[in-house]
């Protein structure tokens, strides 16, 4: 058995907590002792929209690597979005994903199903049978289910699954060759990706989730104008919820001014006024997860020109670095607001069994130590991620993750205290 000696359980007092065959249990007087005075304890953390490129061409991420990103950002269980080489649209697929994480044993692997066959948009796939296999919650995600028919299939059969549709909101008519924000377009010469393509999607699918019963969830929202579509739904007792990503808690559109394409993202980094929108519906509950939308890409589609270069960022290993900064070092969140936006609420509406639970007895040992006065400076070539694409490359950050532990099993440990 081993005591962990010393932890702040999450921010709210110091206590030991005692582990055996993957459980949180009394302590006996026989445990091997760890010292962890001066961290912070969470349960581990959830990831409701992850990039793992795996089926794909290792040339960016693949199950393995990305796994062991998420274990040293404090990840128990990551949602691996479908937009792989091939498209994650079937049950085998789906299964394989799920598979390989158990072989690389470092963190839950959750498939998210595509909702149409291919990510197209045209048809819908098949929702039963990933069903099948476990799946939940299903997405298009790099992609918009633009089309009101193929949407309103599509909730109508994930609603028989109890599960949950999560939309990459951006209207396709209104974003053609859309490169940055459109409130610095104008400025840069390049076309812009209006506000309200994010939020009229948003809109149209509270209400159809409402009208057909099926839980709908708005990804990476990044508009001060999402957010208040998003609090009139919730205000009507519609099934939403909403996601922020660190990059839209932390960084805004004169990030695009550099013509760094590591600022480079889908939907791209907004205005400081709708940063201050996404961090207040963050701390007042109106968006209710953070989702890291890890994007690893191989350096030759990153590190490019702006207009032809690949649109995303790495996250897993810095998301709670961003959040501590922006939130806790505030006072804008407490520990224990951050254990629900990370990973109580991800598992609750992902529906991931045995994440995102109180650290009581009887619990699965699924655990994140955070040091809150660690600082360090992000290096992309440090990362454990194939891919280097960082946003933070050289930023100095004060609180990091030292050790994270799945079902009793430590994944990641930084300062080898479990040696």
């Amino acid at each position: 058995m081993t005591l962990l000696v010393g932890l702040d359980v999450l921010g709210l007092g110091v206590r030991d907590v005692a582990i055996r065959d993957g459980l949180i249990v009394e302590p006996d007087g026989t445990e091997t002792h760890v010292d962890c005075t001066g961290l912070v304890a969470l349960p581990a953390l959830v990831d409701p929209h992850t990039h793992l490129r795996d089926p794909g061409p290792g040339t960016a991420e693949t199950i393995e690597t990305g796994s062991l990103a998420a274990a040293r950002g404090g990840y128990g269980a990551v949602c691996a979005m479908p937009n792989t080489v091939p498209v994650a649209d079937t049950p085998e697929i789906c299964a394989y994903e799920r598979r390989r994480g158990e072989e690389v044993g470092l963190v839950d692997v959750v498939p998210i199903g595509a909702v149409t066959l291919g990510e197209l948009g045209e048809q819908v796939a098949d929702i039963a049978g990933m069903g099948a296999v476990g799946v939940r919650m299903f997405s298009d995600d790099g992609r918009c289910v633009a089309r009101s028919d193929v949407m309103r299939d599509a909730l109508t059969e994930i609603a028989k699954l109890g599960g949950v549709l999560a939309q990459h909101a951006q209207d396709p008519l209104l974003t053609v060759g859309a490169q940055v924000d459109a409130g610095v377009a104008e400025a840069l010469g390049l076309t812009g990706w209006p506000a309200m393509a994010e939020s009229v999607i948003v809109a149209r699918d509270a209400l159809m989730g409402a009208e057909l019963g099926c839980r709908v969830h708005a990804c990476h929202i990044s508009t001060a104008a999402t957010v208040a579509v998003v609090r009139w739904a919730k205000a009507q007792g519609y099934p939403i919820t909403a996601e922020a990503t660190p990059h839209h808690l932390m960084l805004d559109h004169s990030n695009a001014h550099t013509g760094d394409p590591a600022y480079k993202v889908n939907p791209p980094l907004r205005s400081a006024a709708d940063v201050e929108a996404i961090r207040d519906a963050l701390a007042d509950g109106t968006i209710d997860v953070i989702g890291t939308d890890h994007a690893p890409h191989a350096p030759e589609t990153k590190q490019a020109d702006w207009c032809e270069a690949s649109m995303g960022m790495l996250g897993l290993e810095t998301a709670l670095s961003v959040v501590a900064e922006v939130f806790v070092t505030t006072g804008r969140l407490t520990w224990a607001d951050v254990a629900d936006r990370m990973s109580v609420a991800p598992a609750r509406i992902v529906g991931i069994p045995g994440h995102g639970q109180p650290l009581e007895v009887g619990a699965p040992a699924n655990i994140c130590l955070v040091d809150p006065h660690r600082t360090w400076r992000t290096q992309g070539r440090d990362l454990a991620s194939i891919a280097e694409n960082t946003p933070y490359e050289g930023l100095e950050f004060s609180t990091r993750v030292v050790a994270t532990l799945l079902r009793g099993k430590v994944t990641y440990d930084l300062d080898s205290r479990f040696a």
